[in-house]
């Protein structure tokens, strides 16, 4: 959807924001626990990189050696490169199902990445970010997640279709966005997505964000 245009980065992320409740959140925290736990510069990857935010509130806030930020949209990366002027970020065009690092970064982030693949592919793309972590390395990924029933499925849609509809998008778009479910991108539970980082190979894994449909969880290699 969004990820196929190219907006400016003020205009990318004000439409997400009236999309994703507390998108911002999940940045701010992500930068929170990174700045906890190293106190040495880092080596970062990020997967899915879009316009370039996670980048650019890395390099500001944080010791960043260096960053590569991978999308698979030229149209973004053209985006991020022109917001992010720092010559400690390498943007490159790939999809996560193609990385190819070993032991090479101190954190990985994948943003609203992993719930676009199909079951296999989720599971060889975070194997591929297990991989590209160092001992004891951070994997954080934020996905749109499924409730455990269709009760609560019908129930946080409606929830997430009127925050759309109350942050100034209209019915028809808010009701667009709903029917993207499980036919643009295809979510699995919550503990789904904790079984899979455990069977990648992450022996630490942990709830670290979750409010209306999405989640984050941080996996410690």
């Amino acid at each position: 959807m969004l990820r196929k245009q190219a907006f400016s980065p003020e205009r990318y992320d004000k439409n997400i924001v009236a999309t994703l409740p507390y998108y911002e959140e999940y940045f701010k925290q992500i930068i929170e626990i990174v700045h906890t736990a190293f106190h040495i510069p880092i080596a970062w990857l990020d997967i899915g990189c879009g316009t370039g935010k996670m980048a650019d509130m890395a390099i500001r806030n944080l010791q960043v050696e260096n960053m590569i930020c991978c999308d698979s949209s030229p149209q973004m990366l053209k985006i991020a490169k022109e917001r992010v002027c720092s010559l400690k970020v390498d943007f490159r065009e790939t999809l996560i199902q193609n990385l190819q690092y070993d032991s090479n970064f101190d954190v990985i982030t994948a943003i609203l990445i992993t719930h676009y693949l199909e079951y296999e592919e989720r599971i060889e793309s975070i194997r591929n970010c297990y991989n590209a972590l160092k001992k004891n390395g951070l994997f954080f990924t934020v996905e749109n997640f499924a409730p455990n029933n269709d009760m609560f499925k019908r129930l946080y849609l409606e929830w997430w279709k009127n925050y759309q509809y109350e942050n100034g998008k209209s019915e028809e778009e808010c009701q667009s966005h709903v029917l993207r479910y499980n036919t643009e991108y295809f979510p699995v539970t919550i503990m789904e997505q904790i079984h899979v980082l455990q069977e990648c190979g992450f022996k630490n894994v942990e709830i670290f964000w979750c409010s209306y449909m999405q989640v984050g969880i941080l996996g410690i290699k």
